[in-house]
């Protein structure tokens, strides 16, 4: 698998992060997830990669996870990924995926990890 960076280019550092790879000569595809925005099944494939739980990669500022109502410390992964599948931009960016691993680009030399 080629490794992806889920992306977006009005993000700061996602456009850090991608640039950061660039600059490596790291070859990534780039998905601009919020128009081709993942459905349940990838991102619980995604959570494993990252080994972290599904209230961890919520953006839970942005105005679309204010209006859902969900409380993070009490909703199950599950309401939270649906959540997630169906309103993308409360997912934090940006992500890098390998085929056996992910990392948040927060900051963005954090992916380099996954590089190593």
């Amino acid at each position: 698998m080629k490794p992806r960076i889920y992306h977006n280019p009005r993000c700061s550092k996602s456009r850090a992060t991608l640039a950061l790879l660039e600059d490596r000569g790291i070859d990534v595809d780039v998905i601009e997830y919020l128009r081709t925005p993942l459905d349940a099944d990838a991102l619980n494939a995604l959570l494993a990669k990252l080994s972290l739980a599904a209230s961890d990669i919520v953006r839970s500022g942005e105005e679309a996870f204010k209006q859902s109502g969900i409380d993070l410390a009490n909703a199950d992964d599950a309401t939270i990924v649906e959540l997630i599948a169906e309103q993308p931009k409360i997912m934090q960016r940006p992500i890098v995926e390998t085929e056996s691993a992910a990392r948040i680009g927060r900051p963005p030399e954090q992916v380099l990890d996954l590089f190593k």
